[in-house]
């Protein structure tokens, strides 16, 4: 008997239809997830900072005003970047990087106090006519020179020192500035993502194990010094100093407990009464807890889920390897972020200072996310034009 041909299976690659869930949906994803985050961010920072403003006799939607304002220069910013093609960014990894290390540097140099001020013990801001956090925009610079080396060195993976060897100097020149501001959380968060792109294209975990050991000693060295070591020793032992290292924690966890299930009420937190410091940025997460509860919060997870699903989706979909590495850095560059902010507010590790990304205040970590993902979008936009579904 002859087979019918819908009896024989397909030898070839299905392509999928180009609408749908099977194809052209992830960057209408990302777009809808993201302004999702954004008002949320924008309610819940409102909330968090009124009253804060009122005691600088300031107008109490003065935070959430620039906030929003930061914003619409950021949705240009996402705008702009996932309709430019994502391969310009090849062009510009050098430049980037470079312009990256030269800011950096004019934040730890003496004498420039002028545009580069100490605030809060740290030199970490330029006032050059608007004020701009480096480091933000170092993380971009990071992932895109990185995966642009990626694809050039991977075949050299295997020798340590042409191989990773340049990747660890360039980073160093970022890094090091970085630590000295001082924001150590910062470079070891902008290390993490220049790893994870170089092991995603094949560099040798040996490598990584092997410097590491020498790595380690100088991390482990800089977590004993002064507030650093003071706030490990309040994580490690909260009850050691409850007023002191170890009262932001502390009052993250009242906040966080007060909530129950559907939390307080929009507005009716009362950790931003001056009970929890940096309520409106490094603990914005607390008062998600608090103000909307356990309902919040799962809200909250589920959409930063949802962002990292989609974005690893589309690294996996990328027409060639540097929009893989592309995707994979911008995708963990939120994760982690949204992670260590909520470890930190639930007390899992010590305070970093990191921002909880489209929801803390921050203008400069905000319109670098909505960079990330405008050119998360781009890569993602590339991806319908002619990859074909993965078994």
């Amino acid at each position: 008997m002859t087979a019918r041909p819908m009896d024989v299976a397909p030898t070839q690659h299905i392509r999928l239809p180009d609408s749908g869930l099977g194809r052209g949906w992830e960057g209408p994803a990302i777009m809808g997830l993201t302004v999702i985050l954004l008002v949320f961010g924008l309610l819940t920072l409102y909330s968090a900072s009124s009253v804060l403003a009122m005691r600088q006799n300031l107008p109490d939607t003065y935070y959430v005003l620039r906030q929003a304002a930061g914003a619409g220069v950021g949705l240009l910013v996402l705008m702009g970047c996932a309709l430019v093609p994502y391969t310009k960014w090849d062009r510009l990894a050098w430049p980037l990087m470079w312009g990256s290390v030269v800011a950096l540097v004019i934040l730890i140099l003496p004498g420039t106090e002028a545009i580069a001020p100490e605030i809060n013990g740290a030199r970490r801001w330029l006032r050059i006519g608007v004020t701009v956090q480096p480091s933000e925009f170092a993380k971009i610079a990071i992932i895109i020179w990185t995966a642009s080396m990626a694809v050039k060195k991977a075949p050299q993976f295997a020798s340590l020192s042409n191989g990773l060897g340049p990747f660890f100097v360039m980073w160093g020149a970022v890094l090091i500035p970085i630590a000295l501001e001082p924001d150590l959380s910062t470079a070891v968060l902008t290390a993490l993502l220049g790893v994870i792109i170089v092991f995603a294209a094949g560099a040798r975990i040996g490598h990584f194990v092997f410097l590491g050991f020498l790595v380690v000693p100088v991390f482990l060295n800089q977590l004993a010094v002064g507030f650093r070591q003071d706030r490990i020793d309040a994580f490690l032992n909260p009850a050691l100093d409850p007023s002191g290292a170890g009262f932001q924690v502390r009052q993250s966890l009242v906040a966080l407990g007060s909530g129950g299930l559907a939390g307080v009420g929009f507005g009716e937190g009362r950790q931003k009464f001056g009970f929890l410091p940096f309520a409106h940025n490094d603990f914005i997460f607390a008062m998600v807890g608090e103000e909307w509860g356990l309902m919040g919060v799962l809200f909250l997870v589920t959409v930063f889920m949802a962002i990292v699903l989609v974005g690893f989706r589309i690294a996996g979909r990328a027409p060639d390897m540097f929009g893989e590495l592309l995707a994979i850095g911008f995708t963990s560059l939120i994760a982690l972020q949204a992670v260590l902010h909520m470890a930190v507010g639930l007390g899992l590790v010590p305070p970093t200072g990191l921002a909880l990304p489209l929801v803390s205040y921050g203008r400069s970590n905000l319109v670098v996310t909505l960079a990330a993902l405008g050119i998360l979008m781009s890569v993602a936009r590339a991806a319908r034009g002619g990859k074909v579904a993965r078994a």
